[in-house]
């Protein structure tokens, strides 16, 4: 094989893993939040937890081999610690909410943080964007509404949903989108995603009793909806809800979950954001396709209605639209 084709066959076989471990991740998010449909936080302490430990290690094992600087190290936290903020709340809010949406709604709505990245890049940064990125955007956010007024007739897909739960995902994309941007120049991205996974765990434990409360978790139960929630994950005990799948299904979304982000910055390395970019995209529709059919634990699947298929045509074309190779022309207007 010559030697000039070995890069190219190498961004192919980490292409091909970042789908296959994007596609695994989404549907494994949705899996593991049926035993602790009732204790998402807890599926989001034991993720940030996960995080923190896997990203220490590597940013040890940086600093060791000189790629990462003392310097690095010291750099101020406070932005680091509004990282983790916002994150956390992206965290907590979106798994609580895709507790109660349907599978196929949930790689959908998911995709409003582009919407949001692009707004809050333009109103903090001063970024500008070309005329088919914007338009790749409005369709994005056609996509999603057109998928979110699918339920509102019988039979739909979010029929029977209360509005809060999609519009509370669409707002964990908002936190998610703003944790981002926030990121901005990184000195590594190791540092960057270390410091801010330690800050997340801080926020998601210290921000537990405000979140429960929402939840109607008063303070006084709230030791007690913890118990209850170890049980559930252990499934031991005598909990009053079906935990069948804990503690499986949680640990292999929080293991995957990690393998498909870290797979994902190795093809940004490899290739570019955009390749990278492109590459998640093409999970979107194989995820709703997967999430329909009867599953593990759902196994009633889910019946896509004829305008929820059409959303999500039309966010797909917005998402490839969006992350298109730039022109020279418009590159100089951004």
């Amino acid at each position: 094989m010559p030697m000039s084709s070995s890069p190219a066959v190498a961004v192919a076989v980490a292409s091909a893993a970042v789908v296959a471990l994007a596609v695994a991740n989404r549907v494994l998010y949705k899996l593991a939040l049926v035993p602790l449909k009732s204790y998402p936080f807890l599926l989001a302490q034991l993720t940030t937890f996960g995080y923190v430990t896997v990203y220490f290690s590597i940013l040890y094992a940086r600093y060791r081999a000189g790629v990462v600087t003392r310097d690095m190290l010291t750099l101020p936290k406070i932005r680091f610690a509004v990282i983790g903020l916002l994150e956390a709340l992206g965290v907590a809010a979106g798994m609580s909410a895709g507790a109660m949406l349907p599978g196929p709604a949930i790689p959908i709505l998911s995709q409003s943080f582009l919407v949001w990245q692009l707004i809050f890049s333009v109103l903090l940064l001063g970024k500008t964007y070309s005329l088919r990125q914007i338009i790749g955007c409005l369709l994005v956010t056609s996509g999603v509404i057109l998928a979110v007024a699918s339920g509102a007739n019988d039979g739909h897909l979010l029929s029977g949903v209360k509005l809060i739960w999609p519009l509370l995902m669409v707002v964990s994309s908002a936190f998610q989108a703003g944790a981002s941007i926030l990121k901005g120049k990184r000195p590594d991205i190791f540092v960057v995603n270390s410091f801010g996974s330690g800050f997340q765990a801080l926020f998601v434990f210290l921000l537990l009793p405000l979140l429960s409360n929402l939840r109607g978790i008063k303070l006084a139960e709230l030791s007690g909806h913890l118990n209850g929630g170890a049980e559930c994950f252990l499934n031991v005990g005598e909990s009053p809800i079906d935990c069948g799948g804990a503690p499986f299904l949680p640990l292999l979304f929080i293991f995957v979950n990690m393998a498909f982000n870290i797979s994902l910055l190795n093809l940004v390395k490899m290739s570019s954001a955009v390749v990278a970019s492109l590459t998640a995209t093409s999970a979107v529709p194989i995820s709703i396709y997967i999430h329909s059919l009867p599953l593990p634990y759902i196994p009633q699947g889910a019946e896509l209605s004829a305008s929820f298929i059409f959303g999500g045509i039309v966010l797909l074309m917005g998402l490839i639209l969006y992350n298109l190779p730039q022109s020279s022309k418009e590159s100089k207007t951004d």
